[in-house]
């Protein structure tokens, strides 16, 4: 094994790489054999949904190299799956360090494989390269983003030609084509040819479709002026969700002028994930300055939303992904039923780790509902199943994303900050607030309560020590958990069993009615655990269940 990473990072020496990156090796290889071997034990995965890694050198790590090579692969795939059509492709990015670099150079890659390449003049959210696709009639679409991970990471999700990331069959079959490019020496590439830039005529047709799902404008108007704090946390949002809101009628919104700043090494946050309240606590600040009842802050890509709202003490207090998600398709479902829009033809979608709120909320609305996977991919491949027989309504999944509407096919933070700023101003029309409208919404269904538990694995070790622990409860399934016995386990590596595609997830089902749902991240070094309970006491349950997994 040593070996192995050894000669890796001897073949990094060679006149295929620059200067500056042959410097670094030799550097490496003089200093600390664990950083070369987490350097260059492995290639960088190209997984189901892209590349996703700390930026630096080696094989193991995102660089133009590992971009190239994957962009390589993807052409490869592209020419092979489209013969005799004209290719293109549409490629934005987000404020991270060396994203506009990767970007570039995917580009400059693919269209030295004869592909058109289309790329935005500056930042744009992942949302609008989805809209991007179809708009533009592009068979594929790059994101160069790594989404909300800390600031050393980068990442390259693929999009195909329906506005959603990759599913089978195409990801595994481009996964192989990946494989097989081993050497910057196989990659094509012109630094010449240049890209068909993109911008405001985009930016317009999206902001327009956001428009276009709006169900009270009446309320809109009577509440204009009310006060909402937007932060895009130094990321995309900055460009295009105080545009949809002021677009959509809204006068008062209020900046964080420190973090509308385009920058990745996000100054303002440690991490800049809307999950956290540390990453909210300069625009609660804002709030509590300037008066305001709502708070949104989107990731980097500027596809989650998180929210802070004011209970029913007046202080500021934030709804997790769970909770946005249940306030959004309530509030959706009864607006389509008072519009008579609800026909039976309709659907919403969820994952298998997202709150059973949503199941009794559609049940009540005689909406179906889909369950699906973890992660939005598989959401949007319900909608591509169902387009033209049935009508999509909106999903979402607990952490932190929600959608609504066709035109894009992932998660998006500029629809949900828009409908949130609308769903309020529909309650302030009758005295409500969104916090209120949640306590309704429990009232009504019973007290639902969901809780993470994510344990970080880094490096090599790291990932084996996450592979024992789900082997380990595979062969010893616990026989019960926090004092409620466990009464059903699915596993999703048997889809035959599961009805749905294979998956490294586990599930535990207790006696008490509690849900434990165990599985690795599929973007970070981390073995994540979801807790979902019911009942006046659900609160007081998911911290336990957290507790013994914390063990």
């Amino acid at each position: 094994m040593e070996e192995q990473y050894i000669e890796s990072a001897k073949a990094w020496l060679g006149d295929e790489y620059d200067a500056q990156t042959r410097a670094e090796v030799f550097a490496l290889m003089q200093g600390d054999r664990k950083e070369l071997e987490d350097r260059f034990y492995r290639m960088l995965e190209f997984g189901t949904g892209g590349l996703r890694g700390i930026m630096g050198v080696g094989t193991n790590r995102m660089n133009t190299y590992t971009v190239g090579m994957a962009t390589q692969g993807l052409a490869n795939y592209m020419l092979k799956a489209f013969p005799e059509e004209e290719l293109s492709v549409v490629i934005s990015y987000d404020s991270r360090n060396n994203s506009r670099e990767f970007a570039s150079y995917a580009a400059k890659v693919l269209l030295s494989n004869g592909i058109k390449v289309y790329i935005f003049d500056n930042i744009r959210p992942t949302p609008e390269l989805s809209f991007a696709i179809r708009h533009l009639h592009c068979k594929a679409g790059i994101m160069v983003t790594a989404s909300h991970n800390p600031k050393e990471y980068n990442g390259y999700k693929v999009f195909w030609e329906d506005g959603a990331q990759i599913t089978p069959p195409h990801d595994k079959l481009i996964i192989e084509e990946v494989a097989q490019i081993t050497s910057p020496s196989q990659v094509k590439y012109d630094h010449e040819l240049h890209p068909d830039p993109v911008g405001e005529d985009v930016d317009e047709a999206f902001v327009n479709s956001v428009l276009s799902l709006t169900l009270s404008p009446e309320s809109v108007a009577r509440h204009r002026d009310m006060k909402i704090v937007y932060t895009p946390l130094h990321g995309t949002g900055v460009r295009i969700v105080p545009k949809a809101l002021r677009q959509l009628g809204f006068t008062n919104i209020i900046n964080v002028p420190e973090q509308d700043v385009s920058d990745g090494d996000f100054p303002t946050v440690a991490s800049p994930n809307p999950e956290e309240h540390a990453a909210l606590e300069m625009a609660i600040a804002r709030a509590e300055e300037t008066g305001a009842d709502l708070v949104m802050a989107s990731d980097p890509d500027a596809d989650r939303v998180g929210a802070a709202v004011r209970d029913g003490n007046g202080r500021m207090v934030l709804l997790n992904g769970n909770q946005t998600a249940s306030i959004l398709t309530s509030y959706i479902l009864t607006r389509w039923k008072e519009l008579g829009k609800l026909d039976g033809r309709q659907y919403c979608v969820k994952t298998i780790v997202t709150t059973e709120l949503l199941t009794a909320i559609c049940a009540k609305f005689g909406v179906e509902l889909y369950n699906v996977l973890t992660g939005f991919k598989y959401i949007a491949e319900v909608v591509r199943r169902n387009e033209g027989e049935k009508t999509f309504i909106c999903g979402g999944e607990e952490s932190y994303g929600f959608n609504v509407g066709e035109f894009v096919r992932d998660k998006d933070s500029v629809v949900t900050c828009s409908m949130l700023a609308e769903c309020a101003a529909w309650l302030a029309d009758s005295g409500r607030t969104l916090w209120s409208y949640l306590q309704e919404i429990y009232a009504e269904y019973g007290r639902y309560a969901e809780g993470l538990l994510s344990v970080v694995k880094k490096g090599k070790d790291g990932q084996e020590q996450i592979q024992a622990m789900m082997a380990g409860y595979r062969a010893n399934t616990p026989q019960e958990v926090a004092g409620s016995r466990v009464v059903k386990v699915i596993d999703y590596n048997f889809p035959e069993k599961t009805g749905l595609p294979k998956s490294n997830v586990l599930q535990f089902f207790l006696e008490d009615g509690s849900v434990v749902s165990v599985r690795p991240s599929g973007t970070e070094p981390k073995i994540k655990y979801y807790f979902g309970a019911r009942g006046e006491n659900a609160e007081t349950r998911v911290e336990a269940l957290k507790s013994h997994f914390a063990e």
